[in-house]
């Protein structure tokens, strides 16, 4: 994996480390990875981050003939406006799942990361939020890591320097990452668990509903699509 020595080791002090982000963040251009997401085009923040996996910010109408182009089968949707206004005439599913990095748990990235992984089985997935950094940025990081196997230091160089955008929530994100248990996420992603903890809501739900697990997961995937 191609590193750049900019961030300090995730042990140091949070604010350490985003101070660095904010002091290198004007040379990101210059310092690019070939590893990372490279740009599509000039508009949208379009990114490729792998052959079946794109993201950008918030598109609009006249993005659906480069979406076609590109051939996307599914757009998810982190914010909690719906893309019907835009995405419509047009076979690309829609998937919806809201949430703020502020507010960010084990369970919203397992649900994210498994939409991911659902959607991708029926074509190319661009997933996207309002600017394209913050919300997408986190969920990108977290499927390099969990999902690629990157270091959380290369996810956050990704992240922070990959000429996204700049955005206070990035600190949010940080802290996330910083404490993710990465194991645990891959452990209950691969089991269909909804979250690492059996007390996080959506487990506890999952106690009161007939068909346990299954049920619960089935009743998730079919709350997240959104027909065209």
């Amino acid at each position: 994996m191609f590193k750049i020595q900019l961030l300090p080791a995730l042990g140091l002090a949070f604010m350490a480390l985003f101070s660095t982000v904010h002091a290198h963040a004007d040379d990101a251009t210059s310092i690019r990875s070939p590893e990372w997401a490279q740009p599509v085009g000039n508009q949208f923040n379009l990114h490729q981050m792998t052959p079946t996996l794109y993201r950008s910010a918030l598109p609009d109408s006249s993005a659906v003939p480069v979406l076609e182009k590109l051939k996307i089968g599914t757009v998810i949707n982190f914010l909690p406006e719906s893309d019907a206004n835009w995405l419509k005439s047009t076979d690309i599913k829609q998937v919806q799942l809201t949430y703020r990095t502020n507010h960010v748990d084990d369970a919203d990235v397992l649900a994210g990361l498994r939409a991911i992984q659902e959607a991708q089985a029926n074509g190319p997935v661009l997933m996207h939020c309002k600017h394209g950094s913050d919300r997408t940025g986190l969920m990108a990081a977290m499927y390099r890591v969990v999902i690629q196997g990157w270091s959380k230091e290369d996810a956050l160089n990704e992240m922070t320097l990959g000429g996204f955008g700049t955005s206070n929530g990035f600190k949010d994100g940080v802290r996330y990452m910083m404490k993710a248990d990465i194991d645990k996420l891959r452990t209950a992603l691969a089991n269909g668990d909804c979250s690492t903890s059996a007390f996080a809501l959506c487990s506890m739900k999952s106690w009161l509903t007939p068909g346990t697990k299954e049920h619960a997961a089935t009743e998730e995937k079919t709350a997240l699509v959104v027909t065209p």
